[in-house]
């Protein structure tokens, strides 16, 4: 009985192992920690940057007195109409992308023909090819077209590309739903519009919301087609910033001040939405 329960009992580490294994954690956890602070110094430089005065700017001291005349001064500019231009762009690029690019996923995730794949990665190549090859024959059709310095030109731009993320990850969310649960729903006597609208949307909400937060980003923050195709009255909010890059001197200020409030709207819809972000862009990532 004696020896069942010693041979039962898990032997002691030595004190030596057991300090290693301590000093392991807090190394771990002390990695970490630099790496999140090595992470957020630029942003947490900027935001300091922001709220000081401008004869300040680049003042290595960290104990100043906070002001917010930079962030006065940009409403005082056209930072504010810029920053309504970039909010209109990425919405209403983001919801025409999905709501094209939805259903086109679930048709070529269902649909089966002989070059499915094959249109897969066609759609998935309109999304590599560097932006550079775009600009001149976007320019030339805006121009005829009457787009060049509109928000719907943007729109435009930023659909044909986000079209493609909306697609290509959308497939693969469709695929992981068993068919199964559409049948039962034709059974029931679902339409397939029905079925596909109150069963299987439903079930893909956590890569809805992965998707949507992609293309809101990209749509955000592009420089280089908002550069070229605005001239004064779409111009966004990055394109906004370089107005701050003057001969006579660079507003530090106001540059700090302008990307904080460009990166506070991806901020907070990523905090808000981050439980099915998380799961949307994970998903898929282990096969049962």
């Amino acid at each position: 009985m004696h020896a069942e329960t010693w041979h039962n009992e898990a032997p002691s580490l030595p004190l030596w192992q057991r300090a290693v294994q301590g000093a392991q954690r807090h190394l771990r956890s002390s990695a970490a920690v630099v790496v999140l602070v090595l992470v957020l110094l630029p942003f947490l430089w900027m935001l300091q940057m922001a709220f000081r005065p401008a004869g300040d700017a680049l003042s290595l001291d960290l104990v100043f007195s906070p002001t917010l005349e930079a962030f006065a001064g940009l409403w005082q500019d056209n930072f504010a109409r810029s920053f309504g231009n970039s909010l209109l762009v990425s919405v209403l690029s983001t919801g025409l992308s999905l709501l094209l690019g939805v259903p086109a996923a679930y048709a070529l995730s269902r649909w089966r023909f002989k070059q499915r794949r094959q249109v897969a990665l066609w759609v998935l190549c309109t999304r590599m090819a560097p932006p550079i090859a775009f600009t001149i024959p976007f320019f030339l059709a805006f121009r005829w077209l009457g787009l060049l310095d509109s928000v719907w030109g943007l729109v435009l731009v930023y659909l044909t590309f986000n079209l493609a993320i909306v697609i290509w990850m959308m497939q693969g969310f469709f695929e992981a739903i068993p068919t199964a649960l559409e049948e039962a729903a034709w059974m029931d006597g679902c339409s397939i519009w029905s079925a596909f609208w109150h069963v299987t949307l439903p079930l893909t909400r956590p890569g809805l919301v992965a998707t949507a937060v992609l293309c809101f980003i990209f749509s955000w923050s592009d420089f280089f087609f908002a550069l070229i195709l605005t001239r004064t009255q779409a111009v966004t909010a990055p394109v906004a910033i370089v107005n701050f890059l003057q001969y006579d001197g660079w507003e530090w200020t106001k540059i700090a001040a302008a990307g904080t409030m460009v990166m506070l709207p991806v901020l907070l819809f990523t905090v808000l939405v981050r439980k099915y972000l998380v799961h949307g862009l994970t998903a898929g990532g282990v096969k049962d």
